[in-house]
């Protein structure tokens, strides 16, 4: 019971600091952002000069003699979907809040600013393989529940594949959406292949945008010395030379790789992208982000 009441007030608290930001900050920078990525019909209307001619109605033209158009409108109505990392990996955190932290309140963020909007929110928890799936609805109980999940979900998988949430969106949702993979990408390099090819398949379908969280320490060893070092999601462990400089300089450049892989396929797949580290402001991230959109 401890431990429920424990997740119940991490929740609450979670929703008075994400929903206060969504209110203030994102409500209209949202639908700014994302609105108009869908169409749907509207109304027949007669041809005006400058109208484009691909818009005309064949059929009501011919029966009334005069051209018309068909005339659409933005949906006003969007489905965001949240494809979120729960990898041994993002148990990482050199300061004060580890990767996790930040995914969920970002998740969360961007939960509440959709449901403002009165759109639909559903998402994909997924490691090595998609570990739960929560179909899009509305409503403050539904948030509450997926922020529920954030917290306190559970994984069978440890590894990363990038390309599974992103072929599961794809199978299961045929209506274009407005979807955010919130990762440390921290990808296996023999999924590279696998995810590149769902990004081009899911980016076309969807409005896809990607949300990177890291940590600092990542990029750089301090140099103190002997250390004992764990893969977070393969378990191995290894002994290193930290004070050595060539062991420094082979990790910072084997990050610089990872990194610049990733920046390069998002980029190529035309991927609106948000990177944040856990020690950095992700509100004035997102806002930039929003603002390029």
């Amino acid at each position: 019971m401890s431990v429920e009441n424990d997740i119940l007030k991490r929740v609450r608290k979670i929703e008075i600091k994400t929903r206060g930001l969504s209110n203030e900050i994102f409500a209209g920078k949202y639908h700014t952002a994302f609105r108009g990525r869908g169409m749907s019909f509207s109304e027949v209307r007669e041809y005006r000069v400058g109208d484009d001619v691909r818009d005309i109605d064949w059929n009501v033209t011919a029966r009334s003699r005069k051209p018309h158009i068909k005339v659409y409108e933005e949906e006003r109505e969007l489905t965001m979907m949240l494809l979120v990392d729960v990898s041994g990996s993002r148990m990482f955190g050199s300061n004060e809040l580890l990767k996790k932290n930040v995914i969920t309140e970002i998740a969360a963020v961007l939960a509440f600013s959709a449901s403002q909007n009165n759109d639909k929110v559903g998402c994909i928890f997924f490691s090595d393989r998609v570990e739960k799936f929560i179909p899009p609805k509305k409503g403050r109980q539904h948030i509450l529940m997926i922020i529920r999940e954030l917290i306190g979900f559970k994984p069978e998988g440890r590894g990363t594949s990038l390309s599974e949430p992103l072929r599961f969106l794809a199978a299961v949702s045929k209506k274009r959406t407005t979807s955010f993979l919130l990762s440390d990408f921290m990808d296996s390099e023999a999924d590279a292949a696998a995810f590149e090819e769902a990004l081009k398949i899911t980016g076309g379908r969807h409005d896809l945008v990607g949300i990177r969280v890291y940590d600092h320490r990542e990029q750089e060893l301090p140099d103190v010395g002997i250390l004992e070092l764990e893969d977070a999601e393969t378990g191995e462990k290894v002994w290193i030379d930290s004070s050595s400089r060539r062991v420094r300089e082979a990790y910072a450049n084997d990050w610089a790789r990872r990194n610049q892989r990733i920046e390069t396929m998002l980029k190529q797949n035309r991927i609106d992208t948000a990177t944040v580290a856990t020690d950095e402001d992700y509100v004035a991230a997102l806002i930039k982000l929003f603002k390029q959109r």
